[in-house]
């Protein structure tokens, strides 16, 4: 017999994969200041050092569970003698299990209470104690164990139960978590009066065990008379609502700037510490829902059905502080804050303007650019003719192309700077094919729009017609004004950690976009547009605000992007069915008479929210 079970011990080996929930862990999210937002993964586990948990909490385990831990061979040896006996007897296997047997058992093996495997058991526990100090083996074992609540090891049941990091747990609530061990379904006083019953009962007697074997104080044990009671509530933070939007961009931005696969990834255990201003982010959701309000597709269901509304905020650093994506990320995944489906409109002719002022203009074929400057003129006037330096623009079907100015009103002659702040669409449409679709294009994209939103280069080009950049992009490409011509590019993470390890991520760096002299022109104009422009309904509640309203031909959309001291958010109304993607008319949405821009609404929308983080 002993010459078997020696066999037997020398022929098994420590495998070397552990059960898929054993290393399985959780993402957890963090908001800028450092609380948590939200976690993601199929367990709730978190990988915790040692040296992080408490003594007097691994104290509590260990007289609760195996208070010889640190002196037996890995196994119990009474517990091996009734597993023999019931064999032999034909009897169910028995308890008495080691810290090490439970450690095996969850991380290697099934839970079958057979003969067989409790044999294999006791064979690895011994090989584990031979090849593993103690001290890594109670770790791994507190990291691996089922603890209720959806939880696996020790940092996530004390997060689950106490709302808080283990590192900051006492004896007294260490001995509950230990209790738990024993069967969270018995345990957890949540679930009924019996368990709470036998909660108190069973933390009772760990914390006299613990006076017994050492690992507490009698004085400190006197001053636990009270139970411990845990929140009634399991581990928040599943992503929902806005914060699903939120996880979104920051593990799409993780995935990308860190370099990490999906499948390394999805085994979770990483900490992604987000941009995310949670108090902006709660104004922006504030805003756009006051201004839902007025979107009542029960009285109105052909003009407010599919109503949406896309808001994005960055800072000059292209930190991306708060979003709003939809009205439940659970219910909708698609995320209105980062679409590229919906035209910028006249937001887009800060690009045009800030082209010509660097690159200058060519009229006539064959001769040098000429500079312009904010003071230089151009017509103003509705149904003027687009002109290129061979003579008027004729489209596909043969006919001239005319500008047109919203409302059909002609204004003269007009500054650039005025064009700019008063949204007059004629002198943009010949300023972009007088400096050069190609060069505003070039302009655009080192503010910061992607190349693959921006449309075909027609005269419609140089009003956003047909070029689609997200909420986020524009917020950051006016951000690049606002920051004296310098852009980076937005991004949600500010580091990531796994497992307490830093990793490293390819963070945007400022890159040069425009000059200095060329991005405060632009911010004077939009500032213009504040105070005495397009965007005049701001008000002087908002002095020193450089922003610009954006509306459609079609009137599909209505925008608005400003620039304070410290940060660019973009507002865009727009109705659209997700089933299609097409862009719908805005005509009479939320009861608005024939002909109000959509523009309003954002402007509102994001004096609001303005207000609200002054």
């Amino acid at each position: 017999m002993t010459g078997l079970v020696a066999y037997a011990y020398a022929t098994t080996h420590i495998p070397d994969d552990l059960n898929s929930f054993a290393t399985q862990q959780d993402n957890v999210y963090y908001w800028a200041d450092g609380s948590t937002m939200a976690r993601t993964g199929w367990v709730s586990r978190q990988e915790m050092p040692l040296d992080k948990v408490p003594p007097k909490v691994q104290g509590a385990v260990l007289a609760a569970e195996n208070a010889g831990f640190y002196s037996d061979p890995g196994v119990s040896p009474s517990g091996v003698l009734r597993a023999l006996t019931a064999s032999v007897t034909g009897g169910e296997t028995q308890g008495g299990s080691t810290i090490t047997q439970q450690y095996v058992k969850n991380a290697y093996l099934n839970q079958d209470r057979t003969f067989t495997r409790k044999f294999t058991e006791v064979l690895l526990a011994v090989k584990l104690d031979n090849q593993k100090g103690k001290k890594q083996i109670l770790e791994d074992y507190l990291n691996t164990s089922w603890f209720g609540r959806g939880t696996y090891g020790i940092q996530r049941a004390s997060q689950a139960y106490y709302g808080k990091d283990v590192s900051q747990l006492n004896a007294s609530e260490g001995a509950f978590l230990a209790s738990l061990l024993k069967g969270a379904g018995l345990y957890d006083p949540a679930l009924s009066k019996e368990n709470h019953e036998r909660a108190v009962e069973r933390w009772a007697w760990i914390l006299d065990r613990m006076v017994e074997t050492g690992q507490l104080p009698r004085a400190e044990r006197a001053t636990y008379t009270q139970f411990p009671e845990p929140s009634g509530t399991s581990l928040g933070g599943t992503p929902g609502a806005q914060n699903g939007y939120l996880v979104e961009l920051a593990k799409a931005y993780t995935l990308k700037a860190g370099r990490i696969p999906d499948s390394e990834f999805d085994l979770g255990g990483y900490q992604i510490y987000t941009t995310f201003d949670r108090d902006r982010m709660t104004a922006l959701t504030a805003a756009v829902q006051q201004a839902q309000k007025d979107f009542d597709a029960e009285r109105r269901p052909d003009t407010d059905k599919h109503a949406k509304i896309g808001a994005a905020s960055v800072a000059p650093d292209g930190r991306l502080l708060a979003v709003y994506g939809g009205p439940d990320y659970l219910k909708q995944g698609f995320n209105e804050s980062n679409a590229t489906t919906i035209p910028a409109g006249t937001a887009f002719t800060p690009f045009v303007y800030a082209a010509a002022l660097e690159e200058g203009v060519l009229r006539t074929r064959g001769k040098d650019r000429t500079p312009v400057s904010p003071s230089s003129t151009y017509d103003g006037n509705d149904q003027v003719t687009v002109q290129t330096p061979d003579g008027p623009y004729w489209d596909r079907s043969g006919k001239v192309v005319k500008g047109r100015n919203d409302g059909g009103r002609s204004w003269g002659q007009v500054t650039l700077r005025q064009a700019v702040a008063n949204s007059v669409n004629t002198p943009m449409v010949q300023l972009g094919l007088d400096v050069g679709l190609d060069r505003v294009e070039s302009f655009a994209e080192r503010s910061g729009l992607l190349g693959s939103s921006l449309g075909p280069r027609i005269p419609t080009f140089a009003l956003g017609e047909n070029s689609t950049p997200s909420a986020i992009r524009m917020a950051g490409a006016y951000e690049t004004f606002a920051a004296d011509g310098m852009h980076t590019d937005p991004y949600s993470v500010r580091s990531v950690t796994r497992n307490g390890a830093g990793q490293p991520l390819d963070a945007p760096k400022p890159t040069r976009a425009v000059t200095a002299e060329t991005a405060r022109a632009v911010t004077d104009a939009l500032r213009a547009a504040v105070t005495e422009g397009s965007a005049k309904a701001v008000g002087k509640a908002h002095a020193g605000t450089a922003g610009k309203t954006g509306t459609t031909e079609a009137n599909t959309a209505g925008w608005f992007v400003a620039s304070t001291g410290q940060e660019s958010t973009a507002v865009v109304v727009y109705r659209m069915s997700l089933t299609d993607l097409v862009p719908l008319p805005l005509t009479g949405l939320g009861g608005d008479a024939p002909g109000t821009p959509g523009s309003d609404r954002a402007v509102r929308l994001w004096a609001d929210y303005a207000k609200a983080v002054k």
